[in-house]
């Protein structure tokens, strides 16, 4: 199972990015899908997740502000970023449950990561 994320890049403070993550290979199923980020020194944080039927959540820091979404039929999970701010500066990694076969327990995958850079 791969995860391929796209879309960061260089914006300014107030800008907008849309960040794709897709996952391949052979599964049976997919569960929660989300995006984490890290800035430098920092832990990883958690931004959004959205579960199967697509319930989302957010981080306090971003609510109002970013949106997840996810496409079954392409096993793609979406994240829209609006009013972007410097502190958003980050690489964001995506990350998705995945039932490999109907008796295998749920495991996480994880995306490379791609550079989200905010500047003010």
């Amino acid at each position: 199972v791969q995860l391929q994320a796209s879309g960061g890049g260089l914006v300014q403070a107030g800008g907008s990015l849309r960040l794709s993550c897709a996952a391949s290979g052979s599964f049976f199923m997919i569960g929660d899908m989300g995006w984490y980020r890290q800035a430098p020194g920092k832990q990883r944080e958690l931004v959004a997740t959205t579960s199967s039927i697509g319930t989302p959540t957010y981080a306090d820091s971003v609510k109002g502000r970013f949106t997840i979404w996810r496409d079954n039929a392409v096993n793609t999970v979406y994240l829209q970023m609006n009013s972007l701010e410097p502190e958003d500066t980050a690489v964001y990694y995506c990350s998705a449950g995945v039932k490999r076969t109907l008796t295998t327990r749920l495991y996480p995958y994880w995306g490379q990561g791609t550079q989200v850079t905010v500047s003010s």
